[in-house]
């Protein structure tokens, strides 16, 4: 490989990433090679499903890419990122279900249609997005202390609008949308997450959404004075992440048909921003790659599972996997890659004087 090609590799953002994807799959494959045997057998209702870490690995992290694509647009415009994800889901998870299953936690039927329940989360989500956005964009507070508030309190709220109470939704149909639909053997939420990027994919190529969104992180005040607002661009994001997190949550929520509010989607934040992290995107704001994000959270998604497969405890998952992604984090930062490249060069010197 030529010095050229090589300098094009390693400046490619998706070449962390893909090279975390890697190193994990060879360790799995030396530690177990049946890690990534897929098999087609049947669920509780008898329907055809497949199943094994991999399928594992497409499933749970889809909601965490779900989430990387609206948390990428926040750290690029408002050079912050949205701690207040998790608690979030639980908010518009918790609207889902009151809608659902109306002032009674176990009805014997729907008390509305499962589409009239999502778009009433997708408000909720948007909303909570607005008023994070509304903080950081109107009144300049700093992204993380802005979505403390909901961080805080946003768990709380999701009790309360269910009066603290755990419905459960009689339907098995909306259990499809975080598992299978009888007769299709890959999860939905494989299929959720694809239309999600196509949607992103569509925006990104026909709007300028993108070109502003890097323009206001990289320099608010020269995007202004190019005719961009900054104001409505970073609150654009916010409420673009709160539309994420009710997908999310549809998804979070149909698995169990129910809700905990202290446990749904704890930390998931934590991932979603690492995910952005690993991307090779900066945390500072300006440039991003959803696409990089994305392939990101799936290699959270293959950093946990691998984990549990080692038989890592629960609670000390969150200290294994800081370590792993800690050590990806400083690899794909700018500073170290420049000092690999002068690394490099210093070596072919050497080589060239040796010969």
């Amino acid at each position: 490989m030529n010095d050229n090609k090589f300098k094009k590799l390693m400046s490619n953002q998706l070449f962390i990433p893909v090279i975390a994807l890697v190193v994990l799959a060879l360790i799995n494959l030396i530690n177990d090679p049946s890690f990534f045997k897929v098999t087609l057998g049947t669920n509780n209702a008898g329907n055809p499903v497949l199943s094994g870490y991999l399928i594992t690995i497409l499933d749970y992290g889809s909601e965490l890419g779900i989430l990387a694509i609206g948390m990428t647009l926040v750290t690029a415009a408002s050079g912050g990122q949205d701690i207040s994800v998790g608690a979030t889901i639980a908010i518009a998870g918790s609207a889902m279900l009151r809608v659902l299953c109306g002032g009674n936690s176990r009805p014997e039927t729907i008390q509305a249609p499962i589409i009239v329940a999502f778009l009433v989360a997708c408000l909720v989500g948007m909303l909570c997005g607005a008023f994070n956005g509304l903080l950081v964009s109107i009144f300049k507070i700093q992204p993380m202390i802005a979505t403390l508030i909901l961080f805080t309190a946003g768990r709380s709220i999701a009790a309360w609008i269910n009066n603290n109470e755990l419905p459960i939704v009689p339907d098995p149909k909306f259990s499809y949308f975080g598992g299978f639909i009888p007769g299709i053997p890959i999860p939905t939420t494989v299929f959720i997450v694809a239309i999600c990027i196509v949607i992103i994919a569509l925006v990104l190529k026909f709007t300028n959404l993108g070109l502003y969104t890097q323009a206001v992180g990289i320099n608010e005040n020269s995007s202004r004075l190019n005719g961009i607002n900054p104001t409505f661009i970073k609150f654009l994001s916010f409420v673009i992440l709160g539309l994420c997190v009710a997908v999310a949550a549809l998804i979070k929520v149909s698995r169990l048909s129910t809700i905990n509010y202290s446990v749904i989607a704890k930390d998931i934040e934590m991932d979603a921003i690492l995910a952005v992290a690993l991307g090779g995107n900066a945390l500072s704001g300006g440039k991003f790659n959803i696409w990089a994000s994305i392939l990101g959270a799936y290699v959270i998604q293959f950093l946990t599972t691998t984990l549990y497969k080692f038989n890592v405890q629960s609670d000390a998952l969150a200290a294994y996997k800081a370590v792993v992604v800690i050590v990806l984090v400083i690899f794909s930062a700018p500073k170290v890659r420049e000092y690999m490249k002068d690394a490099r060069k210093k070596i072919i010197k050497v080589q060239k004087e040796a010969a």
